[in-house]
Parts: C-alpha cells; sequence; structure tokens
C-alpha cells in the first residue's frame, strides 16, 4: 500500500516482504545506491508514523503517515541537493592550477589540474606520456590560468580539466 502510494504520487519505490533480517535488507539497498529508505513497522502503524532514513547522512527521521508522499518528495530533494554538493565540495577540493607539465604530474596524481593549453595533440600525447594525464572537458566556463601552454609554452587557447583515466 505504501510502495503504491508513493508510485501514485510519481516516485519510483519498491517493497521488500522477504524473510530477510532488516540488517540485511538495509545494508543490500544501500549498496545499490537507494537514496531514501522508508521503514514501516507494527508500532509505527500504531503511531500512523513511518521512518525515513537518508543515505547521505544516515539520519532517521519520524513523520506522519498522511504526509508521505509530500515528505518522500521533500526528502529526496534533499538528499540529492546533500549528496551533490558534498560531490562537488570534494572535486573542488581535489581539482588544481598548474602552469607546467612536472606541477601537473606531481598534483594530478591526487585529483584532477586545470592548465592552459595551446590546443596541440602532441602537448595532449605529451601530457599524457609524461604526466600520465588525459584531457576530461574544456569547460565552458573558462578560467584565465595564464597564456601559455602548461606543456610547451606557446600561446594557450583553452583552460582544459586533466586526470588520470581509469
Amino acid at each position: 500500500a505504501v510502495a503504491a502510494r508513493l508510485k501514485e504520487a510519481g516516485i519510483r519505490a519498491k517493497g521488500d516482504f522477504s524473510d530477510n533480517s532488516p540488517g540485511w535488507k538495509f545494508a543490500q539497498y544501500e549498496m545499490k545506491g537507494v537514496p531514501l529508505r522508508v521503514e514501516i513497522g507494527p508500532k509505527d502503524l500504531e503511531k500512523d508514523q513511518f521512518v525515513a532514513v537518508r543515505r547521505d547522512s544516515g539520519e532517521k527521521i519520524f513523520l506522519p503517515l498522511d504526509r508521505l508522499e509530500e515528505s518522500v518528495k521533500e526528502l529526496l530533494d534533499s538528499v540529492h541537493e546533500g549528496l551533490y554538493q558534498k560531490a562537488k565540495s570534494n572535486l573542488e577540493s581535489h581539482t588544481w592550477p598548474v602552469t607546467s607539465l612536472e606541477e601537473a604530474a606531481e598534483k594530478g596524481r591526487d585529483g584532477f589540474v586545470k592548465a592552459m593549453w595551446c590546443g596541440d595533440t602532441a602537448c595532449e600525447e605529451r601530457m599524457k606520456e609524461e604526466a600520465g594525464l588525459s584531457s576530461r572537458c574544456i569547460p565552458y566556463r573558462q578560467e584565465h590560468l595564464g597564456d601559455t601552454c602548461a606543456v610547451c609554452g606557446r600561446p594557450a587557447k583553452n583552460m582544459v580539466i586533466w586526470g588520470v583515466a581509469y
């Protein structure tokens, strides 16, 4: 009934009525990346409530069952924003501006580097061979880190994000 209510509200939901222990179920769905777990047991039904558990923080929230759809939508938006901000912060704290091939080789091992590039394929290949980094993207929002290519020293055309390809 709960999963059907959520589906009617446009939320992808699945009920797990297997005989597996709650701990096993919780771990299974966490590994699958489920952003929000809704728990409803006999005591919750007596109190006309449900428990929502956020994947991003592990926080357990007790909410009224009659606000199930609205609460789940709000929580999903909040979890999405929390996960996005965490990923964005992680990316920003692991991306360094560099001005030389040597600096790129040193700092690129721990994340990404931003460097100016002349646009020459030979410089891209050299960055790959000597620093172990390949071009990941040329951002729409360009930052001016300098006027010359970090690899060859010629006039630069773009700022490029470089990183290790896995």
